[in-house]
């Protein structure tokens, strides 16, 4: 039986009856956003996986990129060809509502529309490989940032995943089992309650049945009587 206390009445039955429509809708609706947002963070994982590899083998390019360009360059000329950036970078974050999820969107706009403006050092002095490292670098940023926003959503959607879940756990498991033990005893209890009024009817009934049999075998005995009497004058 449940272990909340309930009051065996008309009204609360038709009030838990209520509780539990609603609970076993809610419990149908979550279920279904938990698959869904199943599906989609899978999709996300799998897009996650193939961001990295990606990120990750571009980073090693650039880092063999730099590599090369240090072998061929002091490290000074290297220092103070890379001091100052020439490009910069603005960011700007936006939203987007997956399964009530709000994933964050990431936007870069370059201060020059020249994506390849990104050289802050005269050719003359410099090798090409570090030309080559830095146009790598400014490749992969984009990926990198995508990248970001990629595990972001992952990880918002495994939250929101898991919230849902135990949402869904404590209707299954908790509010819809208590709510139907305690609609099946109020039930138990209102019937108990209607067999004991009809029983008392019953015996009332009888009882009332039996008082105007009494009543009417006293009126018979004396009418009887009376009627013996008046016979016994006349003779």
């Amino acid at each position: 039986m449940a272990n909340t206390v309930v009051n065996p009445t008309r009204m609360e039955l038709t009030r838990l009856k209520g509780k539990l429509k609603t609970a076993q809708r809610g419990h149908k609706l979550l279920k279904d956003k938990r698959d869904e947002l199943m599906k989609q963070f899978l999709d996300t994982v799998r897009e996650l996986r193939a961001l990295r590899a990606q990120v990750e083998r571009d980073l090693l390019r650039v880092h063999g990129s730099f590599t090369v360009a240090s072998a061929l360059m002091s490290a000074q000329a290297m220092e103070q060809a890379l001091m100052y950036p020439k490009q910069s970078v603005e960011l700007t974050m936006t939203f987007k509502n997956v399964m009530s999820v709000n994933v964050p969107e990431y936007h870069y706009q370059t201060r020059t529309e020249d994506t390849g403006d990104i050289f802050p050092y005269g050719f003359a002095a410099t090798s090409g490989e570090l030309d080559g490292a830095v146009a790598a670098l400014g490749e992969v940023f984009q990926n990198m940032l995508k990248l970001a926003q990629t595990e972001k959503a992952a990880q918002l959607m495994a939250e929101e995943i898991e919230k849902t879940r135990r949402r869904v756990n404590a209707l299954e498991y908790v509010v819809i089992p208590n709510t139907q033990e305690n609609i099946r005893y109020i039930t138990m209890k209102l019937d108990e309650n209607d067999r004991s009024t009809t029983t008392r009817l019953m015996k009332v009934k009888d009882m009332l049945l039996e008082q105007a049999l009494e009543q009417r075998r006293a009126a018979d005995a004396k009418a009887i009587q009376a009627f013996g009497g008046s016979g016994q004058a006349q003779v």
